[in-house]
Protein backbone atom coordinates (compact mmCIF):
# COMPACT_ATOMS: atom_id res chain seq x y z
CA UNK A 1 0.00 0.00 0.00
CA UNK A 2 1.28 3.41 -0.47
CA UNK A 3 2.59 5.65 1.40
CA UNK A 4 1.35 9.45 1.30
CA UNK A 5 3.54 12.21 3.05
CA UNK A 6 2.11 15.62 3.66
CA UNK A 7 4.14 18.63 5.01
CA UNK A 8 2.09 20.38 6.84
CA UNK A 9 -0.99 20.83 8.61
CA UNK A 10 -4.37 23.01 9.32
CA UNK A 11 -6.50 23.81 6.16
CA UNK A 12 -4.71 22.26 3.31
CA UNK A 13 -3.08 19.36 4.92
CA UNK A 14 -5.40 17.83 6.95
CA UNK A 15 -7.96 17.58 4.07
CA UNK A 16 -5.46 16.40 2.15
CA UNK A 17 -4.54 13.55 4.53
CA UNK A 18 -8.15 12.85 5.40
CA UNK A 19 -9.42 12.34 1.81
CA UNK A 20 -6.17 10.62 1.36
CA UNK A 21 -7.05 8.01 3.79
CA UNK A 22 -10.61 7.78 3.25
CA UNK A 23 -10.06 6.67 -0.45
CA UNK A 24 -7.44 4.49 0.34
CA UNK A 25 -7.52 3.38 4.04
CA UNK A 26 -4.74 0.71 3.37
CA UNK A 27 -2.84 3.77 2.84
CA UNK A 28 -0.36 4.69 5.51
CA UNK A 29 -0.50 8.62 5.91
CA UNK A 30 2.09 10.36 7.70
CA UNK A 31 1.50 14.39 8.18
CA UNK A 32 4.60 16.39 9.61
CA UNK A 33 3.67 19.54 11.23
CA UNK A 34 6.55 21.79 13.07
CA UNK A 35 4.02 23.08 15.78
CA UNK A 36 1.81 21.56 18.06
CA UNK A 37 -1.71 22.41 16.10
CA UNK A 38 -2.75 20.78 13.33
CA UNK A 39 -6.58 21.47 12.96
CA UNK A 40 -8.25 24.85 14.30
CA UNK A 41 -10.77 27.46 12.98
CA UNK A 42 -7.58 30.31 11.94
CA UNK A 43 -10.04 32.68 10.46
CA UNK A 44 -11.48 32.81 13.87
CA UNK A 45 -9.04 33.88 15.98
CA UNK A 46 -9.42 37.95 15.61
CA UNK A 47 -13.15 36.96 17.67
CA UNK A 48 -11.58 34.74 20.00
CA UNK A 49 -9.06 37.42 20.76
CA UNK A 50 -11.84 39.83 21.48
CA UNK A 51 -13.91 37.78 24.21
CA UNK A 52 -10.94 37.58 27.11
CA UNK A 53 -13.09 35.04 28.81
CA UNK A 54 -12.57 32.33 25.86
CA UNK A 55 -9.61 30.32 25.25
CA UNK A 56 -7.83 30.34 22.77
CA UNK A 57 -7.56 26.14 22.72
CA UNK A 58 -11.28 26.78 21.67
CA UNK A 59 -10.70 26.81 18.09
CA UNK A 60 -8.90 23.57 18.02
CA UNK A 61 -11.18 21.43 15.79
CA UNK A 62 -9.51 18.22 15.76
CA UNK A 63 -6.48 17.10 18.13
CA UNK A 64 -3.69 15.26 16.66
CA UNK A 65 -4.42 12.44 18.94
CA UNK A 66 -8.10 11.85 17.29
CA UNK A 67 -6.27 12.01 14.23
CA UNK A 68 -4.38 9.14 15.21
CA UNK A 69 -6.92 6.87 16.94
CA UNK A 70 -10.27 7.83 14.63
CA UNK A 71 -8.88 8.34 11.36
CA UNK A 72 -5.85 6.55 11.42
CA UNK A 73 -3.41 9.01 10.10
CA UNK A 74 0.04 9.21 11.49
CA UNK A 75 0.63 12.92 12.90
CA UNK A 76 4.28 13.75 13.84
CA UNK A 77 3.95 17.34 15.45
CA UNK A 78 6.54 19.15 16.34
CA UNK A 79 8.55 18.01 13.34
CA UNK A 80 9.77 20.36 10.43
CA UNK A 81 10.69 18.99 7.01
CA UNK A 82 13.84 20.17 5.90
CA UNK A 83 14.95 18.84 2.80
CA UNK A 84 12.86 17.32 -0.33
CA UNK A 85 14.94 14.07 -1.93
CA UNK A 86 13.28 13.99 -5.23
CA UNK A 87 15.51 11.93 -6.71
CA UNK A 88 15.26 9.32 -3.80
CA UNK A 89 11.62 10.18 -3.18
CA UNK A 90 12.29 11.17 0.53
CA UNK A 91 12.05 13.62 3.05
CA UNK A 92 14.32 14.81 5.48
CA UNK A 93 12.69 15.54 8.74
CA UNK A 94 13.84 17.61 12.09
CA UNK A 95 12.77 17.02 15.33
CA UNK A 96 12.06 20.45 16.88
CA UNK A 97 13.04 19.41 20.10
CA UNK A 98 15.93 17.19 19.91
CA UNK A 99 17.36 18.60 16.27
CA UNK A 100 17.83 15.04 15.25
CA UNK A 101 17.34 14.69 12.01
CA UNK A 102 15.51 11.85 10.04
CA UNK A 103 14.97 10.40 6.58
CA UNK A 104 11.10 9.35 5.61
CA UNK A 105 10.73 7.41 1.71
CA UNK A 106 7.34 8.43 0.00
CA UNK A 107 5.34 7.59 -2.76
CA UNK A 108 3.21 10.45 -3.05
CA UNK A 109 3.73 13.69 -1.28
CA UNK A 110 1.73 17.01 -0.56
CA UNK A 111 3.13 19.90 0.10
CA UNK A 112 0.91 22.07 2.81
CA UNK A 113 3.16 24.50 4.50
CA UNK A 114 0.92 27.33 4.11
CA UNK A 115 2.13 31.23 3.96
CA UNK A 116 3.75 33.57 6.60
CA UNK A 117 3.03 37.10 7.75
CA UNK A 118 4.99 39.75 5.66
CA UNK A 119 7.60 41.33 8.06
CA UNK A 120 8.68 44.77 6.35
CA UNK A 121 12.37 45.18 7.02
CA UNK A 122 11.68 48.10 9.76
CA UNK A 123 13.74 48.65 12.42
CA UNK A 124 12.47 47.96 15.83
CA UNK A 125 9.80 45.13 14.14
CA UNK A 126 11.31 42.07 17.07
CA UNK A 127 10.59 44.56 19.77
CA UNK A 128 8.43 42.76 22.96
CA UNK A 129 4.57 44.19 21.82
CA UNK A 130 4.97 43.93 18.09
CA UNK A 131 3.06 41.27 17.03
CA UNK A 132 1.64 39.28 13.86
CA UNK A 133 -1.64 37.31 13.54
CA UNK A 134 -1.31 33.83 11.31
CA UNK A 135 -1.23 30.98 13.32
CA UNK A 136 -2.62 29.64 16.73
CA UNK A 137 0.51 30.49 18.97
CA UNK A 138 0.51 34.16 17.02
CA UNK A 139 -3.10 34.69 18.54
CA UNK A 140 -2.33 33.16 22.20
CA UNK A 141 1.11 35.11 22.29
CA UNK A 142 -1.13 38.10 21.57
CA UNK A 143 -4.35 37.16 24.02
CA UNK A 144 -1.69 36.82 26.78
CA UNK A 145 0.06 39.95 26.15
CA UNK A 146 -3.78 41.71 26.39
CA UNK A 147 -4.47 39.95 29.71
CA UNK A 148 -1.19 40.40 31.40
CA UNK A 149 0.19 43.55 30.15
CA UNK A 150 -3.37 45.57 29.30
CA UNK A 151 -2.13 47.34 26.66
CA UNK A 152 -4.30 50.95 26.66
CA UNK A 153 -2.98 51.93 22.80
CA UNK A 154 -2.09 49.82 19.44
CA UNK A 155 -1.03 51.20 16.24
CA UNK A 156 -2.03 48.45 13.39
CA UNK A 157 -0.08 48.72 10.60
CA UNK A 158 -1.66 47.99 7.43
CA UNK A 159 -5.47 48.13 6.24
CA UNK A 160 -6.31 45.02 4.41
CA UNK A 161 -8.80 42.32 6.20
CA UNK A 162 -6.58 41.73 9.00
CA UNK A 163 -6.10 44.75 9.57
CA UNK A 164 -9.78 45.63 9.75
CA UNK A 165 -10.64 42.95 12.03
CA UNK A 166 -8.36 43.85 14.61
CA UNK A 167 -8.85 47.63 14.41
CA UNK A 168 -12.44 46.49 15.60
CA UNK A 169 -11.69 43.73 17.85
CA UNK A 170 -9.47 45.73 19.81
CA UNK A 171 -11.32 48.88 19.42
CA UNK A 172 -14.10 47.01 21.46
CA UNK A 173 -11.61 45.89 23.85
CA UNK A 174 -11.41 49.29 24.68
CA UNK A 175 -7.67 50.08 23.25
CA UNK A 176 -7.21 53.48 21.26
CA UNK A 177 -6.73 52.00 17.82
CA UNK A 178 -4.73 53.47 15.11
CA UNK A 179 -4.14 52.07 11.12
CA UNK A 180 -1.35 53.52 9.64
CA UNK A 181 -1.41 52.58 5.84
CA UNK A 182 1.00 53.37 3.48
CA UNK A 183 -1.34 53.39 0.46
CA UNK A 184 -3.55 56.22 -0.58
CA UNK A 185 -6.19 54.55 0.76
CA UNK A 186 -7.52 51.41 3.12
CA UNK A 187 -8.60 47.88 1.48
CA UNK A 188 -5.98 47.75 -1.68
CA UNK A 189 -8.51 46.40 -4.30
CA UNK A 190 -11.85 48.19 -3.03
CA UNK A 191 -13.89 50.74 -4.78
CA UNK A 192 -14.01 53.98 -3.45
CA UNK A 193 -17.69 53.65 -2.78
CA UNK A 194 -16.73 51.38 -0.66
CA UNK A 195 -13.53 52.31 1.45
CA UNK A 196 -15.62 55.78 2.14
CA UNK A 197 -17.93 54.14 4.25
CA UNK A 198 -15.45 51.71 5.49
CA UNK A 199 -13.66 54.74 6.78
CA UNK A 200 -16.49 56.33 8.02
CA UNK A 201 -17.69 53.49 10.17
CA UNK A 202 -14.20 53.29 11.75
CA UNK A 203 -14.00 56.84 12.65
CA UNK A 204 -17.42 57.25 14.36
CA UNK A 205 -16.17 54.09 16.25
CA UNK A 206 -13.09 56.14 16.93
CA UNK A 207 -10.75 54.45 15.37
CA UNK A 208 -7.89 57.14 13.80
CA UNK A 209 -6.91 56.25 10.31
CA UNK A 210 -3.72 57.40 8.19
CA UNK A 211 -3.28 56.68 4.61
CA UNK A 212 -0.67 57.87 2.36
CA UNK A 213 1.83 57.24 5.39
CA UNK A 214 4.67 55.06 5.51
CA UNK A 215 5.65 53.03 8.92
CA UNK A 216 9.46 53.88 8.81
CA UNK A 217 10.61 52.32 12.14
CA UNK A 218 9.38 50.87 16.09
CA UNK A 219 11.35 52.10 18.69
CA UNK A 220 11.26 51.79 22.81
CA UNK A 221 9.42 54.11 24.70
CA UNK A 222 11.75 53.58 27.59
CA UNK A 223 14.07 51.09 29.08
CA UNK A 224 11.57 48.82 30.30
CA UNK A 225 9.02 46.84 28.17
CA UNK A 226 6.14 48.63 30.05
CA UNK A 227 7.09 51.71 28.57
CA UNK A 228 5.30 50.65 25.42
CA UNK A 229 6.80 52.00 21.74
CA UNK A 230 7.41 54.24 19.45
CA UNK A 231 5.90 53.96 16.19
CA UNK A 232 8.24 56.72 13.86
CA UNK A 233 6.30 57.61 10.44
CA UNK A 234 6.45 59.59 7.79
CA UNK A 235 3.83 61.87 9.14
CA UNK A 236 4.86 61.66 12.84
CA UNK A 237 5.56 59.70 16.05
CA UNK A 238 2.66 57.46 17.69
CA UNK A 239 2.91 56.56 20.96
CA UNK A 240 1.64 52.98 21.24
CA UNK A 241 1.49 50.22 23.86
CA UNK A 242 1.32 47.56 20.70
CA UNK A 243 2.06 47.13 17.36
CA UNK A 244 -0.09 45.05 15.24
CA UNK A 245 2.01 44.06 11.67
CA UNK A 246 -0.55 42.94 9.34
CA UNK A 247 0.65 43.88 5.03
CA UNK A 248 0.04 40.43 3.96
CA UNK A 249 1.21 36.99 3.60
CA UNK A 250 3.76 35.43 1.45
CA UNK A 251 3.78 31.61 0.39
CA UNK A 252 6.51 29.40 2.21
CA UNK A 253 8.15 28.08 -1.03
CA UNK A 254 11.36 27.37 0.06
CA UNK A 255 11.56 23.94 0.47
CA UNK A 256 9.90 23.62 -2.84
CA UNK A 257 12.06 25.55 -4.64
CA UNK A 258 15.14 24.46 -2.98
CA UNK A 259 13.94 21.19 -4.68
CA UNK A 260 13.44 21.88 -7.70
CA UNK A 261 9.93 22.41 -8.10
CA UNK A 262 8.22 25.39 -10.33
CA UNK A 263 6.64 28.65 -8.89
CA UNK A 264 4.13 30.42 -10.71
CA UNK A 265 4.18 33.83 -11.92
CA UNK A 266 2.39 34.86 -8.60
CA UNK A 267 5.37 33.46 -6.53
CA UNK A 268 3.45 30.32 -4.86
CA UNK A 269 3.85 27.08 -6.40
CA UNK A 270 2.68 26.45 -9.76
CA UNK A 271 0.30 23.74 -9.89
CA UNK A 272 -2.04 21.98 -12.50
CA UNK A 273 -5.90 21.31 -11.91
CA UNK A 274 -5.27 17.45 -10.42
CA UNK A 275 -2.86 20.12 -7.73
CA UNK A 276 0.46 18.33 -9.16
CA UNK A 277 3.71 20.06 -9.63
CA UNK A 278 6.19 19.75 -12.28
CA UNK A 279 7.26 16.23 -10.00
CA UNK A 280 4.01 13.85 -10.98
CA UNK A 281 4.89 12.44 -7.35
CA UNK A 282 4.61 15.84 -5.53
CA UNK A 283 1.58 17.59 -5.39
CA UNK A 284 0.78 21.11 -3.15
CA UNK A 285 -2.32 22.90 -2.24
CA UNK A 286 -3.35 25.73 0.15
CA UNK A 287 -1.90 28.94 0.84
CA UNK A 288 2.07 28.08 -0.95
CA UNK A 289 0.13 27.26 -4.32
CA UNK A 290 -1.02 29.08 -6.73
CA UNK A 291 -4.94 28.35 -7.96
CA UNK A 292 -6.71 29.16 -11.38
CA UNK A 293 -8.57 32.05 -11.33
CA UNK A 294 -11.83 31.40 -13.73
CA UNK A 295 -12.33 34.93 -14.72
CA UNK A 296 -8.81 35.91 -15.36
CA UNK A 297 -8.00 32.36 -16.60
CA UNK A 298 -4.98 32.28 -15.16
CA UNK A 299 -2.96 31.68 -12.08
CA UNK A 300 -3.73 34.11 -8.78
CA UNK A 301 -2.76 34.39 -5.15
CA UNK A 302 -5.68 34.68 -3.26
CA UNK A 303 -4.78 32.68 0.06
CA UNK A 304 -8.22 31.54 1.95
CA UNK A 305 -9.14 28.44 4.20
CA UNK A 306 -11.57 28.02 1.79
CA UNK A 307 -9.51 27.37 -1.11
CA UNK A 308 -6.96 25.56 1.05
CA UNK A 309 -9.96 22.60 2.11
CA UNK A 310 -10.86 22.53 -1.50
CA UNK A 311 -7.36 22.43 -2.54
CA UNK A 312 -6.16 19.87 -0.06
CA UNK A 313 -9.28 17.61 -0.32
CA UNK A 314 -8.31 17.15 -4.18
CA UNK A 315 -4.94 16.62 -4.12
CA UNK A 316 -5.19 14.06 -1.43
CA UNK A 317 -7.86 12.25 -3.02
CA UNK A 318 -5.02 12.32 -6.47
CA UNK A 319 -2.30 11.04 -4.29
CA UNK A 320 -4.12 7.90 -3.81
CA UNK A 321 -5.11 7.75 -7.90
CA UNK A 322 -7.95 9.62 -8.45
CA UNK A 323 -8.14 12.14 -11.34
CA UNK A 324 -10.33 15.26 -10.06
CA UNK A 325 -9.91 18.85 -11.17
CA UNK A 326 -9.57 21.52 -8.85
CA UNK A 327 -12.30 24.01 -10.89
CA UNK A 328 -10.63 27.04 -9.77
CA UNK A 329 -12.07 30.58 -8.07
CA UNK A 330 -12.71 33.50 -8.68
CA UNK A 331 -11.74 35.63 -6.06
CA UNK A 332 -14.27 36.00 -3.66
CA UNK A 333 -13.90 37.20 0.18
CA UNK A 334 -15.48 39.38 2.74
CA UNK A 335 -14.83 40.50 5.99
CA UNK A 336 -17.20 42.40 8.74
CA UNK A 337 -16.05 45.63 10.25
CA UNK A 338 -18.06 47.13 13.69
CA UNK A 339 -21.27 47.37 11.98
CA UNK A 340 -20.21 46.61 8.35
CA UNK A 341 -20.57 43.90 6.25
CA UNK A 342 -17.92 44.57 3.01
CA UNK A 343 -16.97 41.68 0.26
CA UNK A 344 -16.03 41.29 -3.05
CA UNK A 345 -15.92 39.48 -5.76
CA UNK A 346 -14.10 38.92 -9.30
CA UNK A 347 -12.15 41.54 -10.82
CA UNK A 348 -11.71 45.68 -9.69
CA UNK A 349 -10.82 48.70 -11.39
CA UNK A 350 -7.22 47.99 -11.03
CA UNK A 351 -7.73 44.06 -12.19
CA UNK A 352 -9.57 45.69 -15.74
CA UNK A 353 -6.96 48.34 -15.38
CA UNK A 354 -3.94 46.28 -15.50
CA UNK A 355 -5.12 43.59 -18.01
CA UNK A 356 -6.40 46.43 -20.70
CA UNK A 357 -10.31 45.02 -20.30
CA UNK A 358 -12.99 47.22 -21.93
CA UNK A 359 -15.64 47.47 -19.39
CA UNK A 360 -18.40 49.67 -17.59
CA UNK A 361 -18.92 50.18 -13.86
CA UNK A 362 -21.97 50.78 -12.20
CA UNK A 363 -22.17 51.86 -8.90
CA UNK A 364 -26.03 51.51 -6.78
CA UNK A 365 -27.26 51.84 -3.19
CA UNK A 366 -31.06 50.21 -2.59
CA UNK A 367 -32.49 48.80 0.67
CA UNK A 368 -31.46 45.34 1.95
CA UNK A 369 -35.55 44.71 2.84
CA UNK A 370 -38.79 45.65 1.11
CA UNK A 371 -40.27 49.66 1.70
CA UNK A 372 -41.59 50.08 5.48
CA UNK A 373 -40.25 47.08 6.86
CA UNK A 374 -38.07 47.67 10.11
CA UNK A 375 -34.06 47.25 9.94
CA UNK A 376 -33.88 47.89 6.44
CA UNK A 377 -30.21 49.44 5.26
CA UNK A 378 -28.62 50.72 2.12
CA UNK A 379 -26.23 48.15 0.58
CA UNK A 380 -24.17 49.76 -1.76
CA UNK A 381 -23.00 47.95 -4.92
CA UNK A 382 -20.16 48.52 -7.53
CA UNK A 383 -20.39 46.03 -10.69
CA UNK A 384 -18.14 45.37 -13.59
CA UNK A 385 -19.36 44.23 -16.74
CA UNK A 386 -17.50 43.42 -20.05
CA UNK A 387 -18.43 45.83 -22.95
CA UNK A 388 -19.92 44.03 -25.98
CA UNK A 389 -20.33 40.66 -24.42
CA UNK A 390 -22.14 42.40 -21.40
CA UNK A 391 -20.67 39.58 -19.20
CA UNK A 392 -20.33 40.30 -15.04
CA UNK A 393 -16.78 40.79 -14.26
CA UNK A 394 -16.52 41.58 -10.90
CA UNK A 395 -18.79 43.00 -8.16
CA UNK A 396 -18.18 44.38 -4.62
CA UNK A 397 -20.62 45.27 -1.84
CA UNK A 398 -20.97 47.26 1.85
CA UNK A 399 -23.84 47.81 3.95
CA UNK A 400 -25.29 46.43 7.66
CA UNK A 401 -27.60 43.76 6.33
CA UNK A 402 -26.43 40.34 4.53
CA UNK A 403 -23.63 41.28 2.03
CA UNK A 404 -21.81 38.05 2.10
CA UNK A 405 -24.41 36.25 0.91
CA UNK A 406 -25.55 38.70 -1.84
CA UNK A 407 -22.11 38.52 -3.17
CA UNK A 408 -22.30 35.09 -3.21
CA UNK A 409 -24.69 35.56 -5.81
CA UNK A 410 -22.13 37.30 -8.31
CA UNK A 411 -19.55 34.74 -7.18
CA UNK A 412 -21.93 32.32 -8.91
CA UNK A 413 -23.24 34.29 -11.62
CA UNK A 414 -19.00 34.60 -12.35
CA UNK A 415 -18.53 30.99 -12.06
CA UNK A 416 -21.38 30.74 -14.74
CA UNK A 417 -19.84 33.41 -16.88
CA UNK A 418 -22.97 35.17 -17.09
CA UNK A 419 -24.05 38.37 -19.02
CA UNK A 420 -25.93 41.00 -17.04
CA UNK A 421 -29.00 40.39 -18.54
CA UNK A 422 -29.14 37.16 -17.16
CA UNK A 423 -28.37 38.33 -13.83
CA UNK A 424 -30.93 40.57 -14.08
CA UNK A 425 -33.46 37.71 -14.78
CA UNK A 426 -32.67 35.76 -11.71
CA UNK A 427 -35.82 34.72 -9.22
CA UNK A 428 -34.16 35.36 -6.28
CA UNK A 429 -36.42 34.74 -2.87
CA UNK A 430 -38.38 38.07 -1.83
CA UNK A 431 -40.03 38.46 1.49
CA UNK A 432 -40.78 41.63 3.42
CA UNK A 433 -37.97 40.78 6.47
CA UNK A 434 -34.94 39.85 3.88
CA UNK A 435 -35.38 41.61 0.31
CA UNK A 436 -37.37 44.25 -1.33
CA UNK A 437 -38.97 42.98 -4.53
CA UNK A 438 -36.21 44.06 -6.74
CA UNK A 439 -33.16 42.85 -4.48
CA UNK A 440 -29.87 44.87 -4.48
CA UNK A 441 -28.51 42.37 -6.93
CA UNK A 442 -31.21 42.78 -9.40
CA UNK A 443 -31.29 46.85 -9.21
CA UNK A 444 -26.97 46.23 -9.10
CA UNK A 445 -27.48 44.40 -12.89
CA UNK A 446 -30.55 47.11 -13.85
CA UNK A 447 -28.30 50.03 -13.79
CA UNK A 448 -25.10 47.65 -15.04
CA UNK A 449 -27.20 47.15 -18.29
CA UNK A 450 -28.08 50.83 -18.58
CA UNK A 451 -24.04 52.10 -18.47
CA UNK A 452 -23.31 49.08 -20.96
CA UNK A 453 -26.56 50.42 -23.46
CA UNK A 454 -24.63 54.30 -22.67
CA UNK A 455 -21.15 52.32 -23.86
CA UNK A 456 -22.76 50.58 -26.84
CA UNK A 457 -24.61 53.66 -28.19
CA UNK A 458 -20.73 55.52 -27.27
Amino acid sequence: MPRIVVIGGVAAGMSAASQAKRREPKAEVVVFERGPYVSYGACGMPYNIQDPARDIEDLVVISPERFRTERGIEVRTGHEVVAILRAQKKVSVRAVETGKVDELAYDELIIATGASPMRPPLPGIELPGVMVLRDLQDGRAMKRFLDEVRPRSVVVIGAGYIGMEMADVLRQRGLAVTVIEKLPDILPGYEPEITRQVRAELTRRGVSVQVDVATESIEPGGKRDSDGLIVRTSAGLHTTDMVIVSVGVRPNVALAQAAGLVLGPTGAIAVDAELRTNDPHIFAAGDCAEAHHRVLDAPAYVPLGSTANKQGKIAGANAVGAHERFAGIVGTAGFRVFDLEVARTGLGQSDIDRLGLKAVRAASTHQSKAHGYPGAKPLTTVVFAEKGTGRLLGAQMVGADVVAKRIDVFATALTARMAMDAIEELDLAYAPPFAPVYDPVLIAATVTLKELAKAGRG
